[in-house]
Formats: C-alpha cells, structure tokens, sequence
C-alpha cells in the first residue's frame, strides 16, 4: 500500500529524474539502468484515482485525470 509521503517523494523523484534526463547525466545511463529507475518511481507514482482526489480537494490546482484506461 502506498502512502501519501510515498505518492509525494514519487512526484518530486520523477520531475528530478526525467530533469535529469533531458538536462544532466543520466542521458548518458544504459538503458537497462534507465528502466531501472523508471521502475522505482512507478511504484508509488500516483494513478489516475489519486489525481482524481487531487483535483477534487484542489480543484485550482489539478485537473481531473483524463478518461480512460488506467495503464498502471
């Protein structure tokens, strides 16, 4: 079960990690490394029902999630 501190740390790690990506050194990681840590920020990324209770405790700050399936 994640919790919210987890689903916090998720959001602030992926934004470093694809940051990262585009601007810092892990352009240079192999891909299986990439993959890796991908894998780790996913499992506490928040899916769609938690930005759906996002948007509704802060609507001016979220909007709803898109309809659809949940990939995750």
């Amino acid at each position: 079960m994640t919790m919210p501190f987890e689903r916090t740390r998720a959001l602030l790690q992926a934004r470093e990690f694809l940051w990262e990506l585009v601007y810092g050194e892990a352009a240079q990681l192999p891909p299986e490394k990439l993959r890796e840590q991908a894998k780790r920020l996913l499992r506490h990324f928040p899916r769609p029902g938690d930005v759906r209770i996002a948007h509704l405790a802060a609507p001016d700050w979220f909007g709803p999630p898109p309809t659809g399936e949940d990939p995750g």
